[in-house]
């Protein structure tokens, strides 16, 4: 395992090695960022049913006392992360931050409140349309719709075919979105209708500027997160180290081709969490 303390899996790049490095380094300069779905919880088929891998908390609860801060970044709204995480309220995790709907909502554990903005008209126009529009294009079966407050977010991991269905709605979905002014995010068998302008890496890079942190970690798995694998891609060109994991290998090559580290889901990301703060303490 090379010279890392506590038999931290080694990156299998330079860049990645070096943001590592910095981070055991400085981790009081550093941020540790990390989506929720498919990352901190196990993608299932319904997402009301999510939850944080069991020894999420603690791993966090142990990382973020040694650490600028520990954020969460999710398309989901920031009081549900909050509530399928069971961050609130835990000691040790006064240091957690999360960025709900892509940064247009923030919880922070220290208040225990969320702040956000008002909810973007196209969202209700769409609200109202998109039962209607899956009947009348013939995709109402086996998809489903998934309220998220800020977004809605079209499913076809029931569908007979999955695959086949995501691929059939792709550009309707993305029509309809353009209409009331919303764009669509692709994710793992969902497409999700939201307001333009938030995505992971604006939310990541707006939270390391206002943490000051030279070095970050970022974890994802699924195609929302290639914008923060990008912003950190471009801090990097700046000099200011990084390192890029992705949760899960086989279902998203786009994300796990560009990680540092891959790892093969919520388990193993939870166990490199809690070697990380062992490794901190130490």
């Amino acid at each position: 395992m090379g010279s890392h303390p506590h038999d931290l899996p080694m990156p299998v790049t330079a860049a990645g090695r070096e943001g590592l490095d910095a981070l055991l380094r400085s981790p009081r300069r550093s941020v540790v960022a990390l989506d929720f779905d498919g990352t901190l919880a196990d993608i299932v088929p319904d997402p009301d049913q999510a939850r944080a891998h069991p020894e999420a908390v603690p791993a966090l609860a142990a990382l973020a006392p040694e650490v600028a801060s520990v954020a969460v970044i999710t398309g989901r709204p920031a009081g549900v992360a909050v509530r399928y995480g069971g961050f609130a309220g835990v000691s040790g995790l006064e240091h957690l931050v999360v960025l709900g709907h892509y940064g247009a909502e923030r919880w922070d554990a220290v208040t225990g409140t969320v702040q956000a903005p008002a909810e973007h008209p196209g969202v209700a126009a769409v609200r109202a349309e998109l039962p209607g529009f899956l009947e009348s294009i013939g995709a109402w079966r086996g998809t489903w719709i998934e309220e998220k407050g800020r977004a809605l977010a079209v499913h076809t991991r029931r569908a007979e075919d999955p695959e086949k269905a995501f691929a059939a709605l792709r550009e309707p979905l993305a029509e309809l979105a353009a209409r009331h002014g919303l764009m669509v995010e692709p994710g793992r068998a969902v497409l999700e209708l939201r307001p333009p302008g938030t995505d992971k890496g604006v939310a990541l890079t707006e939270f390391l500027a206002e943490t000051g942190a030279e070095a970050v970690l970022y974890a994802g798995d699924d195609l929302g997160d290639l914008a923060a694998f990008a912003a950190v891609e471009k801090r990097r060109t700046d000099g200011l180290p990084g390192l890029l994991v992705c949760s899960g290998s086989a279902e998203v090559p786009e994300l796990s081709s560009r990680a540092d580290l891959v790892l093969s889901g919520p388990s193993e990301v939870v166990a490199f969490l809690s070697t990380l703060a062992a490794a901190l303490r130490a």
